[in-house]
């Protein structure tokens, strides 16, 4: 065990052991938190990968339908079409706590619920892929901001569980080891100690005994001689 400087005192033990009581407790509250975080962290990877399929496939699809238009319709008559955008859309963001991390809740809505609002231009002289291209970029933008959220989400989660996990192995490898340590050193100290006042106070008894002893001895030496002398 390596050397540890700290004052062998039953006040610093106490210290030492309140400091040991915490951390142990806080070691395991950080890794309940870290296990829960890489559970749901999981779950939003999860989401996250099956959204994002989703989204590709949507975005190719209006990609595909976009590149026939524009080969029927003409780069000038697909930019005329496209314009004067009549629907618009409003954003909002708020938070969601999740496990002490505050992760970005999207939620947007139409300034018309008319669903023939996304249609910019009239029907009779653009091609039915442009209406799909654009029918499939509305129907795609929701899940695009609800993808966005998530891996915000796994980005923030991300970083609090590398924050917790070097919390905890702090605790684990420094902390904890650090207070247990010195508690033994102390302990060892103070049991060294009162080893050391309890042959202190045997000598001292001994020498005690050993001199009433001996006062004991000149004074019978003392009362023999006297009674020799009177009886002599």
């Amino acid at each position: 065990m390596p050397s540890v400087n700290v004052n062998a005192t039953r006040m610093e033990l106490t210290k030492q052991k309140r400091k040991l009581a915490t951390s142990s407790r806080g070691h395991k509250l950080l890794k309940d938190k870290r296990d829960e975080l890489m559970k749901q962290f999981l779950d939003l990877v999860k989401q996250n990968r099956d959204l994002r399929k989703k989204v590709e496939d949507a975005l190719m699809r209006a990609h595909a339908s976009f590149t026939v238009a524009s080969a029927l319709m003409g780069p000038e008559m697909m930019e005329q079409s496209l314009l004067y955008p009549k629907q618009s859309v409003e954003l909002g963001m708020g938070f969601k706590n999740i496990m002490s991390v505050n992760v970005p809740m999207y939620d947007f809505h139409t300034r018309s619920a008319d669903s023939g609002e996304i249609y910019p231009y009239g029907f009779a002289n653009t091609s039915c892929e442009l209406d799909d291209a654009v029918d499939a970029l509305s129907g795609v933008f929701e899940d695009m901001l609800k993808l966005a959220q998530i891996e915000k989400a796994c980005q923030l989660m991300a970083e609090e569980i590398e924050k917790t996990r070097r919390r905890v192995n702090a605790l684990e490898y420094v902390v904890i080891p650090d207070c247990q340590a010195k508690i033994k050193s102390i302990t060892m100290k103070l049991d060294e100690n009162e080893r050391n006042n309890t042959i202190r106070l045997m000598k001292v008894k001994d020498m005690m005994l050993a001199q009433q002893i001996e006062q004991r001895r000149q004074a019978d030496a003392e009362a023999l001689s006297a009674y020799r002398q009177k009886n002599g």
